[in-house]
């Protein structure tokens, strides 16, 4: 009976092999449009539907359970980020990513059509299965597409995506409601995810992952990891607002959560193929330090997003109905500075001084965002925003580079929706802690849901002064927790990063002549 072989090594992070050496297809930036607009699409519903809420809540009632329209979205989000990450690396990433797409395009519909609340929700969290896919599918087919060393080269192209959906989710959400109704809000969906799925078709090119034999799911730790990752959202919307930190409910959820994650980890030592391995956080210390990266990427984000615009509109009078425009200098720093960061890394190959940097100017200008005061002006504000973004420029789209770059080619699809949950888990914890804070720093005014319109005037001076005393605990807090980023960057490894530099330009292949052996290119190994 013949011996059976021992499995291939993996190549060692940083090295460079035939496949990584492939050179990037001349119509990359093509291909790369219809992928980032399906990340374009998942970012932006759940700032439209935001926008859209009081409309609907008006329409179909259900004001109690308003707020499962956008927990449940983000709860499915995050549960079925590793599966879709997990199934791309097992099967076809192109089938797997474009799956999601249309799962995502008919829940969109069934939200237009939904009856009552109640049915509302059910197809929300649907809708946020697919976005899940959208999300690890583009950041996996990303990393396959472009090696590392060449992907500071696409990385302003990603950096525009996010802002567009930051800024353009409101205010797209604001003008589709007033005009066309709230069901538009979810309708406006199909035209463009239908231009995505057929423009990915046509120009999308991915190879087969390759793999041997019978692909098997690793049934348990999909369950585990979705019962933990359930625990913990739940836990970190409902503390504070719902129940009170230290409540049992709070506590149950946070030792629910903990005891899933140790069987989660448990379980993904023993089967074949693990959901999430562990192997890439075990093969190079780079991939853990990107994750401590990006979670507080996350938190500094969702802070900023969500209580800056709040402070200006209350203490600054600034008008609610651009407050998406007032994120403006942080949104336009942030694609400047990730511009020039996968510029230079592309020409160099060096990176850690980015994340260094990066995290050195969020800790700057969070704590300077912390100082706020009733008397801050303006022009204050954007520049500590700016600060701000210049360390999300340096920091966000660079952890991606160098967690992907720590794995083997084989786990991008894992790697990739590891790193997405991370920032989404980030944002997550960001969003509960901050809420506390605020809501116990500001009393009823935010507890009962009521804008600075509603407030008495005698009353608005105590109110403004309210909010801004909440704004600067949530910024002193992120500073504290941005000091983390701080001390992960510092550690970072500057392995070398996978492929050539030029490789975006490439040269025709020399024709073969009868005879004379094949011209070897870098990366293939000689006979």
């Amino acid at each position: 009976m013949p011996s059976r072989s021992a499995p291939a090594p993996e190549p060692a992070s940083g090295s460079v092999t035939a496949a990584d050496s492939t050179e990037v297809p001349r119509n990359v930036r093509r291909v790369l449009l219809g992928i980032l607009l399906a990340l374009l699409l998942s970012m932006l519903d759940g700032l439209i539907v935001g926008t859209a809420m009081p409309t609907v809540v008006a329409d179909l009632g259900g004001l109690d359970h308003m707020s499962w329209v956008v927990t449940g979205y983000t709860l499915a989000t995050a549960c079925s980020t590793p599966v879709w990450g997990k199934l791309g690396d097992l099967f076809h990433r192109k089938l797997m990513f474009l799956a999601s797409i249309v799962l995502f395009l008919v829940a969109s519909v069934l939200c237009g059509l939904a009856p009552s609340m109640n049915w509302l929700i059910v197809f929300r969290v649907l809708q946020g299965l697919g976005a899940g896919g959208m999300g690890a599918g583009a950041f996996a087919l990303i990393g396959v597409l472009l090696p590392p060393r060449e992907r500071g080269r696409y990385q302003g192209l990603v950096a525009a995506v996010m802002a567009i959906g930051q800024l353009g989710g409101p205010l797209i959400g604001g003008f589709v409601t007033a005009h066309l109704g709230w069901r538009w809000a979810f309708y406006i969906n199909v035209p463009l995810g239908l231009i995505c799925v057929t423009w990915c078709w046509i120009m999308l090119r991915v190879p087969p992952p390759g793999r041997q034999g019978k692909a098997v799911i690793d049934w348990w730790g999909i369950a585990l990891l979705t019962g933990a990752i359930s625990a913990f959202t739940m836990s970190a919307t409902w503390a504070g607002s719902t129940y009170a930190w230290g409540s049992w409910q709070i506590i149950a959820l946070a030792v629910l959560a903990l005891s899933l994650l140790a069987g989660f980890i448990a379980t993904e030592r023993r089967v074949a193929e693990p959901l999430m391995p562990l192997r890439i956080y075990q093969g190079h210390r780079n991939f853990p330090l990107a994750a401590v990266l990006l979670t507080v990427s996350g938190v500094s984000m969702f802070g900023a997003t969500l209580y800056l615009p709040l402070y200006q509109q209350v203490v600054q009078s600034a008008s609610a109905s651009n407050s998406g425009l007032l994120l403006l200098p942080m949104m336009i720093a942030t694609l400047i500075t990730s511009h020039i960061a996968g510029k230079v890394m592309t020409a160099t190959g060096r990176y850690k001084v980015f994340p260094v940097l990066g995290s050195l100017f969020l800790v700057a200008g969070l704590a300077l965002l912390s100082t706020m005061n009733t008397g801050t002006s303006r022009f204050a504000t954007s520049t500590y925003m700016a600060l701000v973004g210049i360390g999300t420029g340096f920091t966000l789209h660079m952890s991606n580079t160098i967690a992907q770059n720590a794995v083997a080619p084989r786990d991008m699809g894992s790697a990739s929706a590891a790193t997405n949950l991370f920032r989404n888990l980030g944002g997550s914890l960001g969003i509960a802690v901050f809420a506390s804070l605020f809501a116990g720093a500001v009393g009823g005014g935010v507890a009962s849901g009521s804008g600075v319109g509603h407030v008495p005037a005698a009353a608005r001076a105590a109110y403004a002064s309210d909010v801004a005393h909440a704004t600067h605990l949530v910024f002193l807090t992120a500073t504290l927790i941005a000091l983390a980023a701080l001390v992960a960057a510092v550690f970072v490894e500057e392995i070398p990063l996978r492929g050539k530099p030029g490789a975006a330009t490439p040269t025709p292949a020399k024709p073969q002549v009868p005879g004379e052996p094949a011209e070897r290119t870098e990366g293939t190994p000689s006979a």
